[in-house]
């Protein structure tokens, strides 16, 4: 299946943008959800660091393991699941507009199913292809009331 992606305009700087984006911390002021994610471990971010999310899927909390694979501040983010039924491979792309004083974000996911979430995976293709642009609607106004 084709990856989802959906794409804002944000009236900040894009490294101010590609730094909330990329933070974990701030997924779940942005994105429905999510109950924690983090970072392992005490540096920053890396190529080969893991994401740790936790997000609350019909009733219940389900963590999830991803690994960066591209960081290239501020211009490009990627994660690869590595865990889980389903996997989620997302890259997070900002570009510059308005000589810089403004962002263009493109969130871009890809699903993988493993075992029984091969079943799965086109519920959640149809659930995140609705709540993808709702997160890119709160990111632009998060950033711009902020």
């Amino acid at each position: 299946m084709a990856p989802i992606v959906s794409e804002v305009d944000v009236a900040r700087p894009p490294d101010e943008v590609f730094r909330y984006v990329t933070d974990p911390s701030r997924f779940g002021e942005w994105q429905e959800g999510i109950v924690d994610a983090h970072i392992e471990g005490d540096g920053p971010q890396a190529v080969g660091s893991l994401c740790v999310m936790t997000r609350r899927i019909g009733g219940s909390d389900r963590t999830s393991t991803s690994r960066i694979t591209e960081l290239s501040p501020p211009r490009t983010w990627t994660i690869k699941g590595i865990d889980g039924p389903i996997r989620a491979n997302v890259t997070v792309t900002v570009d510059p507009r308005q000589d810089g004083t403004q962002a263009h974000v493109t969130l871009e996911l890809d699903f993988q199913g493993h075992g029984l979430g091969k079943l799965i995976v086109p519920v959640v293709i149809r659930e995140a292809s609705k709540e993808v642009p709702e997160s890119c609607q709160k990111l632009k106004s998060r950033l711009e009331t902020s």
